[in-house]
């Protein structure tokens, strides 16, 4: 049985990407998989790794709950908008304080590499943008997707990574969007 976690980072629960979260999960609800879900819209914590890495910032239950739902997950789907070419910064801060060292990966003492922790596990990515997904991937070459793909999740040690991107979501039609929650329960359907 695959165990699928859905994490939102969108803050607003009326948004496009909550119905996005729930198209994905009703697809796999018809599957065997088994689902749990975050949306940190709903965490209590600070979003601010304070001294960095310098200094232990001590995690608020919310986080710890988190880190549990990570490491119990073989498949894990982000849902969120692209803000500033970026994630939102609640969904930032929630990163930066999650995947600490000793849980995600683990600096080697005395060299530039480091150990992967969260090993085995896949991913799919499925953000929303204002502008059409070819124009933010040729234009500006789609820097939350390089981000979030190789400097978070195969940094720590998630090889498999798709990408669903969306858009432009401002000023589209409801024709437009219907088509893709039905794209995202097939996904999800799909374990994929």
């Amino acid at each position: 049985m695959k165990k699928i976690l859905i994490i939102n980072g969108h803050p607003d629960k009326d948004s496009f990407n909550f119905g996005l979260s729930e198209a994905y999960k009703n697809g796999a609800k018809n599957t065997t998989a088994e689902i749990r879900e975050i949306n940190i819209r709903e965490l209590k914590f600070s979003p601010n790794l304070k001294y960095g890495y310098r200094k232990r910032t001590e995690l608020e239950p919310d986080l710890l709950a988190a880190q549990d739902k990570l490491k119990w997950a073989d498949h894990i789907v982000w849902i969120y908008p692209v803000w500033w070419g970026s994630v939102p910064a609640m969904m930032k801060g929630f990163l930066d304080r999650v995947l600490l060292p000793g849980f995600a990966f683990k600096k080697r003492e005395n060299s530039v590499w480091w150990d992967k922790y969260l090993i085995g596990k896949t991913s799919r990515i499925i953000c929303t943008l204002d502008q059409p997904a070819w124009y933010y991937n040729w234009i500006y070459g789609s820097p939350s997707h390089r981000a979030m793909k190789r400097l978070t999740l195969n940094f720590i040690g998630v090889k498999k990574v798709k990408i669903t991107t969306i858009g432009p979501i401002r000023l589209s039609k409801e024709e437009f969007r219907a088509k893709w929650i039905k794209k995202v329960e097939k996904l999800g359907l799909l374990n994929k």
